[in-house]
């Protein structure tokens, strides 16, 4: 079979993604490559000799060569472009979060239905192992129904990756809950078969909009803008972005349409980056300890007693290759993608789920804002569910 051509707009810091999709002779390659940062066209043409560099993305979009869209670009960007390559009859891949708003969601959900053209959202957590665990323990019925779910967010990183650049304006992101709870919530989502209906959140800039150490307008980052065992604490951070106008702590409480309660935390400033999930069922419960390798999801299930660190039963994190990132989810992500693209059909990501998720980030950021007011998530159109339901086909 032959390589499936892609097209990717966009080189930053989903780069990584298109480098993990670049796999000549072994399913699908990079032919054409569109960014307008000079530095990150120069990267790409070393890293897909041979492809189309190109500064306008029109000539990637357009290309007869390129057989599917791949859009890693901004998150505020997602809706412009994602329509014009659906509107040009190629498949396209979205990044997460789909997009910063919900009209703006709505709108690529709309032009893919209106023109059969197939969308796919790169929610690639649900390809991770250890929320493929948790589910499976959840569907085999290890604690019974799911009754309640709460998520910790530890962001270790958080005022390297999200404080630094466009990320840390809201006009670009609304709000990092959104840009980085996106993916939490639709994990959520997934583990408790239900969508938000209504949502509560309370948030603050506590650490990063007290510090002065801010880079000019339209000054470029510095080459150590991100060390793994550098700015620590994080009052130590320098070369942040000039504008800091997002929360870098956030608290919600969601009601599920299942009846579901959940809750989500996050929090940019801590000495730790991982996620911890607790799921509550009616016959038991589960938390994971560790999301990647070496990792454990543990299960108490058989009675009542007082703290027990030893569980009823307990399940390692599977060790999967990392090559691609995201505890080896990104590999995955790009086979369902290359196989939807070709034979169509249900996949694990879902373009519906994925607009929830912005949806729930948008009125959560929205009630944290004005003292946390509860706000309730807008439906979406149920003609375009019933058609993703259905693998996209009429």
């Amino acid at each position: 079979m032959t390589d499936l051509r892609l097209g990717v707009l966009g080189f930053g810091l989903r780069g990584s993604l298109a480098r993990t999709a670049h796999r000549p002779d072994a399913g699908s390659r990079v032919t054409a490559l569109a960014d307008p940062d000079p530095a990150a066209r120069a990267e790409a043409a070393t890293a897909f000799p041979g492809a189309l560099i190109s500064s306008d993305h029109r000539k990637v979009v357009e290309d007869p060569d390129v057989d599917a869209i791949v859009v890693l670009t901004p998150d505020h960007t997602h809706a412009a472009l994602a329509c014009e390559a659906l509107r040009e009859g190629k498949p396209v891949f979205v990044e997460k979060p789909l997009e910063t708003g919900v009209e703006a969601c709505d709108e690529i959900l709309r032009a893919a239905y209106e023109t059969g053209t197939r969308l796919y959202v790169g929610h690639n957590m649900r390809h991770m192992p250890v929320v493929r665990l948790m589910r499976d323990i959840i569907e085999r019925g290890e604690i019974g129904a799911v009754k309640t779910i709460w998520v910790r967010h530890f962001v270790g990183y958080g005022g390297d990756w999200y404080f630094k650049d466009w990320h840390a304006e809201r006009q670009y992101t609304t709000g990092l809950l959104l840009q980085k709870a996106a993916h939490d919530i639709d994990v959520l989502h997934w583990l408790a078969g239900g969508y938000t209906r209504r949502v509560q959140a309370l948030g603050d800039l506590m650490v990063y909009g007290d510090n002065p150490h801010r880079r000019e307008p339209g000054e470029p980052k510095s080459a150590d803008w991100y060390t793994k065992d550098g700015h620590w604490p994080p009052h130590t951070q320098r070369d942040l972005n000039p504008v800091i106008d997002v929360e870098d702590v956030s608290l919600v409480n969601m009601r599920l349409d299942n009846g579901v309660l959940a809750a989500y935390q996050q929090c940019h400033f801590t000495p730790d980056y991982w996620r911890n999930y607790t799921v509550i069922g009616d016959a038991g419960r589960l938390e994971n300890f560790g999301d990647g390798p070496g990792g454990a999801v543990k299960v108490w299930n058989s009675r009542r007693s007082g703290h027990r660190a030893e569980a009823d039963a307990e399940y390692p994190v599977p060790d999967a290759q990392d090559d691609g990132g995201h505890g080896g989810a990104d590999p995955l992500l790009v086979d369902e993608f290359v196989r939807f693209v070709r034979e169509g059909g249900r996949t694990d990501t879902s373009p519906v789920a994925a607009r929830m998720a912005v949806a729930v980030g948008v009125r959560a950021t929205q009630s944290l804002r004005d003292g946390g007011t509860p706000r309730e998530v807008p439906d979406l159109d149920p003609e375009l569910i019933a058609y993703f339901e259905r693998g996209q086909t009429r």
